[in-house]
């Protein structure tokens, strides 16, 4: 939950008010305001089904984005559909969807909008979608900068860092160093190859680019990432996501626990 009110106006009344109750007074306004402001947060949100669409259209634009669309791409779309019990309806929606979204002229700033209108505010819901389209973007192994390029717009329309993707991505066992740089800003178009193939040791993937921070950073930043990222991605936090985008969750969290474990062990910390 967000305190920004909380802490704003305790100072307030801190100043105002000439002392502690002053404070204690402005704090408990505040809190209610960032109460109120979190339930309409959440209720914002549309309902689950209202992403199918927009999402197996981006799917199918990033599949033919260097030209082709694999077997390995087709199949990895029909599991989403069966993993994600969608309804006939549904499911004749995604195909449909699909296969408009591999059509030359078909513009992913549309299914991109409408996920970034279906996520709102909700960043736990983001990271999800993004690793669905990170599936599909890796099917074939090393990514196209096409592929890569989507994949950044989307992410940017999502409010996710280029380094919080780069964690999702080391999570799979890939690490990638953000060159492809063009879809964040307009006006600038995909550069040079920023894949670099599987990081992943008998151990597991980089810890460091799992929590997204550097080796160098200092304790008190491990403690800052994980419990950032954690508090993203718990599972119990999702609501009304399909069951198979709560398993991406709850191993993205496994994930995340199994890092910082790592991390601590090596530095000695508690």
């Amino acid at each position: 939950m967000n305190f920004s009110w909380t802490l704003l106006l305790a100072f307030f009344g801190l100043i105002l008010g000439h002392g502690l109750p002053g404070m204690v007074v402005g704090g408990v306004i505040g809190f209610v305001v960032d109460s109120l402001r979190q339930s309409q947060r959440y209720r914002a949100t549309p309902s689950a089904g209202g992403f199918v669409g927009p999402l197996f259209a981006l799917l199918g634009a990033v599949a033919k984005a260097d030209g082709r669309v694999s077997e390995a791409e087709i199949a990895i779309a029909e599991r989403l559909m069966t993993r994600m019990g969608l309804s006939a309806e549904q499911r004749r929606e995604a195909i449909a969807s699909f296969n408009a979204g591999k059509q030359p002229e078909f513009d992913v700033r549309r299914p991109i909008e409408e996920l970034r209108h279906w996520v709102g505010l909700r960043r736990d819901h983001a990271f999800p979608v993004l690793d669905v389209v990170i599936e599909t973007v890796l099917a074939e192994g090393q990514p196209s900068p096409q592929k890569m390029a989507i994949l950044q717009q989307l992410a940017f329309a999502l409010r996710i860092s280029d380094m919080e993707l780069m964690a999702l991505m080391a999570m799979k066992g890939y690490a990638w160093n953000g060159a492809y740089g063009g879809a964040r800003g307009p006006g600038r178009g995909p550069g040079g190859s920023g894949y670099v193939p599987p990081q992943r040791s008998a151990q597991g993937p980089d810890p460091y680019a799992v929590l997204g921070i550097q080796r160098n950073a200092d304790d008190r930043a491990v403690k800052r990432a994980y419990r950032k990222l954690i508090s993203e991605h718990h599972p119990d936090r999702l609501g009304d996501l399909p069951e198979d985008m709560r398993r991406r969750a709850e191993a993205r969290a496994s994930e995340i626990n199994a890092a910082y474990e790592r991390i601590k062990a090596e530095r000695g910390f508690k």
